[in-house]
């Protein structure tokens, strides 16, 4: 019995959530996919009982938007380790590390059941890790793993709170998924997570150094004390009139992006040569790319974050330096510092080098992600051959050899895929470079959710509509 099997036997024995006997209507799945929903912004403005503060530092936007998650909270965590244990699993099966067929249902159940367990072992180890180093309360000396303030049952209290909440994460992903609801619970956090950032830099009216933090309030506050309008187009520190713009002007193009597709006859013997075409997104790769070099960039800079604030005794200083350099409190170098989004078109300004190597670093490995996750996600020119000939079809003019399809297809296949991986990219880049509310990053993972949800919805209410075609697709 191999590692995957015992941690898909683990997980028979955690409590999950049963699929519905009968599909739920529309409506009712809408409904309880707002009740996960609302039990998430519960939860994620609920503070962690028995900790003094919300923990050292601000936390790293990226790493909010990319997890949903939110600091000194129940949603300390996010989906977090759902997100990293789904990325680690997937590449482990597409590299063949783990021999499973994701096209039998047995071996998908049980990447499912062994994902589920892994998740959980992923949140006990980083809810211990932050209750150890004494993130939420004062040390009183060097060491956060003996000289911290709070007692071990304080430590193990807060510890339990982010693994059940974790936990119980996971449950409203599963209930959501296995046909309660609409979509995946982790699209649905990430999109309320992206939402609640852009309303938040567009009225927040909290102040910071006597300015609003949103960005209307402050263009009421500037026209109201007579100061100056060129703040309002370009602000140091905060969300601008430019940043508007971009915002604006990128969910637009994102939405006519979507739309677009590359098309490639085919015709099917079996229909009498019927000809149709197979339509390929011009985004092929949509915002995967995108959300895995967030994701590697998020762990890079929480765990440059974690070495500086409660590993300084353990860890070199030279290595501490190489992944984040701090003055007076603010990342100033190292690979943290170069790979942060700049997040305003003021901060590009004051540093250029560091917004070119960070769109530099984006592009690259946004290429390299996307050619990864083709290959392994069943997308290639390869796996799209096979399907072809699976179901019938065939390009005019060329045999029926999955070599040859496989030739013809990688034409278009290939290019799409580093095409649409440099456009996913370099629009998660401008918005960063020039201040985009909510994040380049978090922009193309909320339009993509948005009409993912939009699709989803409309096929739903056309089976409600016409009983027929809800036989003839075996629902």
């Amino acid at each position: 019995m191999g590692l995957i099997d015992i941690m898909a036997k683990i997980a028979n024995y955690i409590p999950t959530v049963e699929k519905p006997k009968a599909k739920p209507g529309l409506y009712e799945r809408l409904l309880w996919t707002a009740i996960a929903l609302i039990i998430y912004v519960i939860m994620a403005n609920t503070p962690l009982f028995g900790i003094e503060y919300q923990g050292q530092g601000q936390q790293i936007l990226l790493v909010q938007i990319i997890f949903a998650s939110n600091q000194g909270t129940l949603m300390e965590l996010g989906i977090g380790p759902i997100v990293t244990a789904g990325l680690i699993m997937q590449i482990l099966v597409g590299a063949k590390l783990i021999n499973l067929d994701m096209s039998n249902p047995e071996d998908r159940r049980k990447f499912t059941s062994a994902q589920k367990t892994f998740a959980l072992i992923l949140a006990a180890f980083e809810a211990a890790m932050y209750v150890a180093a004494c993130r939420y309360w004062s040390m009183m000396g060097a060491n956060p793993f003996f000289q911290c303030s709070a007692t071990f049952i304080q430590r193990l209290s807060v510890g339990l709170q982010l693994f059940i909440a974790t936990y119980f994460v996971i449950l409203l992903d599963e209930m959501i998924q296995k046909g309660w609801g609409l979509g995946s619970g982790v699209s649905l956090f990430i999109l309320a997570g992206v939402a609640t950032r852009i309303l938040w830099n567009l009225i927040s009216p909290v102040t910071y150094g006597e300015e609003p933090v949103g960005f209307i309030p402050y263009v009421i506050y500037v026209l109201s004390t007579g100061g100056n309008i060129n703040n309002i187009i370009i602000r140091s520190g905060g969300r601008d009139l430019v940043g508007l713009i971009v915002t604006i002007a990128i969910i637009l193009l994102l939405v006519y992006l979507e739309g677009m597709k590359v098309e490639i006859p085919v015709t099917s013997p079996r229909l009498r040569s019927i000809k149709t075409k197979v339509p390929l997104k011009f985004l092929y790769v949509t915002n995967i790319p995108v959300l895995l070099v967030g994701i590697v960039y998020s762990d890079i800079l929480v765990f440059a974050s974690l070495t500086r604030l409660y590993l300084s005794n353990i860890v070199p200083q030279w290595v501490a330096d190489i992944l984040a350099r701090y003055e007076n409190g603010r990342l100033v170098g190292g690979l943290a510092y170069y790979l942060s989004p700049p997040g305003s078109l003021a901060k590009t300004l004051y540093d250029p080098i560091q917004a070119v190597i960070y769109a530099i670093s984006v592009l690259f490995l946004a290429t390299l992600f996307g050619i990864m996750w083709v290959e392994i996600s069943g997308l290639s020119a390869s796996a799209q051959a096979e399907e072809l000939i699976k179901s019938g079809m065939e390009i005019p003019g060329i045999r029926r050899n999955p070599r040859i399809l496989e030739r013809i297809l990688s034409k278009y296949i290939f290019p799409l895929t580093v095409l649409s991986s440099l456009i996913v990219a370099s629009i998660a880049v401008i918005a960063d470079i020039l201040g985009a509310f909510g994040t380049g990053t978090g922009l193309l993972l909320a339009i993509g959710i948005v009409q993912q949800y939009y699709m989803m919805i409309a096929y739903e209410r056309t089976l409600e509509a016409y009983p027929l075609l809800k036989r003839l697709v075996g629902e």
